[in-house]
């Protein structure tokens, strides 16, 4: 066995080339009795329309023949008043279900892709895939009323018109349909137009999303540059693409939509005159062509809504297609609820086994075969050059990546065989830059652990010296921490950070630079809290700062995704070239100050 560790594939909910009319039936499958219901009503709506004409005809005949017609208006009444009660219940129901599949849409994608490796967010921009939640889905929305419903009752309307046209009369029925089916010839050529607009204006919407995101995540960035004209080109540009690909779209659409109406009035125009001929013939009466007009007329619905679910399904086969695309990228399996250690569970230990890591296959490698060993209980530091894979070390016990050889295992065993909720409830990690989520500080402290006390909740804030920071907010705990922790500052949001990790009891505490913005005084609190944590759990930490480095237990010495050495601070400094130079350059700043 060579310690390969296989990728988990991407979703297999999904196949590679599955058709976009598929995936919608399965969008549509929860909701399916709603929607037959609002379409059987739809019919229903329709065929009182189709009795309509024939009523006319009996009113028409009624009154050359000087018979009563109270019976003829009261059946004509009766029928537009149900009509209209019927098709408003079903457009209801309908626009009810269609809702509930943009929900189920959402829900399903939203759940997606909190479960992505992380490996697909890199290569991803989140402002393309936030737009494929909230402007993609949305477009499901039309297309099951639209098209999925809309082909169905059109469709049948359209059918049971055309029945009725013949059986009035067979003449007439020929003429309008040779008119009809030249029209669906050239609306035929029109759809495939309508669809790659539809894709590329959607699209379009999610590249602009991805620039305000990138634009507004370094906002500071960008106006401490002086590049906000740079940017706002950007966004222009594409907003206009955006505009572009949807004014293309919305040409090829109205112009289907215009050739359909076209059809209809041609054919009207068409019967009149033919009708006319055949009335003056004695072919057939007044009557019989004014109810054969009315059906030309009620042609006119029934046709638009199959080409308007022609064209509306092209325009969501696009969102469609994007939504398929992102629930193929690679993603964790499902998680599941783990309980978290209790305090005093004993410590975890590690072991990396001939590590080989590489981000991708066109990149370096970052790992060209670390091995060391962590024991469980005490605080090993890790320390190296930029770029020498030390925070890649943190990722990969995660789980964030998995190496492309060689074993990592914790408690002696491979983490590959771990279920990933379980591992991570072992784990807490303060990341480098400390994240921070828009919320309340409360929300913040409990996002790792829900469930704790407020006894808990108290003692880390003790311990992380958050407690006065936490008395000087006028609503404490529930104080708004802005976007990103923008309201606080960088030390403030490392302390949060490690109050978080505290909560979750972890047998394994992951500790990235995270007193790097402290003061010497938080620091120096903070670093005794650090060793005093170490006592009962296994503590990493990747440390820039002499004072931090000098309390670990052990050091590992990382250069070039190799490991160096490993030793305390007094073997290293007179054994090791790299640590010496470390602690006389990169820590000197830091020594002098404490």
């Amino acid at each position: 066995m060579d310690g390969t560790i296989t990728p988990p594939p991407a979703s297999p909910t999904v196949p590679a080339h599955q058709p976009a009319w598929r995936a919608l039936l399965g969008y549509v499958r929860p909701h399916r009795w709603s929607m037959l219901s609002g379409a059987v009503l739809a019919l229903v709506a329709g065929a009182t329309g189709l009795a309509l004409p024939l009523v006319v005809r009996t009113l028409i005949d009624s009154l050359a023949h000087d018979r009563a017609i109270s019976a003829a208006l009261i059946g004509m009444s009766t029928l537009i008043l149900v009509n209209a009660a019927i098709g408003a219940l079903s457009s209801y129901i309908l626009r009810r279900a269609a809702e509930s599949v943009v929900l189920t849409a959402r829900r399903t994608l939203s759940s997606y892709l909190l479960r992505l490796r992380i490996a697909a967010v890199d290569g991803s921009e989140p402002g393309d895939l936030m737009a494929r939640i909230t402007s993609d889905t949305t477009l499901l929305r039309e297309v099951t009323t639209d098209s999925f419903v809309g082909l169905l009752t059109g469709g049948l309307t359209l059918l049971a018109t055309l029945i009725m046209m013949g059986l009035v009369d067979g003449v007439l029925l020929t003429v309008a349909l040779g008119v009809i089916v030249i029209a669906a010839i050239v609306i035929g050529t029109i759809v495939p137009r309508i669809n790659r607009a539809g894709k590329r204006a959607q699209e379009a919407v999610g590249t602009m999303g991805a620039v305000l995101e990138r634009i507004l995540g370094a906002l500071r960035t960008v106006k401490a540059s002086g590049a906000e004209h740079r940017e706002e080109q950007a966004v222009h540009a594409a907003a206009e693409e955006s505009w572009r690909q949807s004014v293309r779209a919305a040409k090829w659409t109205a112009l289907a939509g215009n050739a359909a109406a076209l059809s209809t009035q041609i054919a009207f125009i068409t019967v009149l005159a033919v009708g006319g001929a055949r009335v003056a013939t004695g072919a057939i009466n007044v009557g019989t062509l004014v109810a054969f007009l009315l059906y030309v007329f009620y042609l006119m619905s029934p046709i638009q809504q199959v080409v308007s679910a022609v064209t509306q399904y092209q325009i969501g086969a696009g969102a469609i297609a994007r939504i398929q695309e992102a629930q193929r990228l690679p993603c964790e399996p499902p998680h599941k609820l783990v309980p978290l250690p209790t305090p005093g569970v004993a410590p975890a230990s590690l072991a990396f086994e001939d590590v080989r890591f590489r981000y991708a296959d066109d990149l370096p490698p970052v790992h060209r075969g670390i091995s060391f060993t962590v024991p469980a209980r005490g605080m090993t530091a890790f320390v190296g050059p930029s770029g020498a894979g030390k925070t890649t070390v943190f990722s990969l016990i995660e789980r964030f990546y998995d190496p492309t050889s060689g074993r990592i295992l914790l408690d002696g065993r491979e983490l590959a065989h771990w279920e990933i909720p379980e591992l991570r409830a072992t784990i807490g990690y303060v990341e480098q830059d400390a994240p921070i989520l828009s919320g309340s500080l409360r929300d913040n402290l409990l996002l790792g652990n829900p469930d704790a006390g407020d006894t808990d909740l108290c003692h880390v804030l003790e311990t992380t010296h958050l407690d006065s920071l936490v008395s000087r907010f006028p609503n404490g705990l529930d104080t708004l921490v802005g976007h990103r922790g923008t309201r606080l500052s960088g030390g403030e949001r490392q302390r949060i950070a490690i109050a978080r990790a505290l909560l979750r009891n972890p047998r394994l505490l992951l500790l990235d630079e995270a007193t790097s913005q402290l003061d010497a005084v938080n620091e120096a609190a903070l670093r005794d809290t650090i060793a005093e944590v170490a006592r009962t759990t296994t503590v990493l930490v990747i440390a820039h700062r002499l004072s931090t480095v000098t309390m670990a237990d052990r050091i590992v010495v990382v250069d070039e995704g190799r490991v160096r050495a490993v030793g305390s601070h007094g073997e290293l400094i007179t054994s090791e070239p790299l640590y010496a130079e470390l602690a006389a350059t990169q820590f000197l700043a830091t020594t002098s100050t404490n």
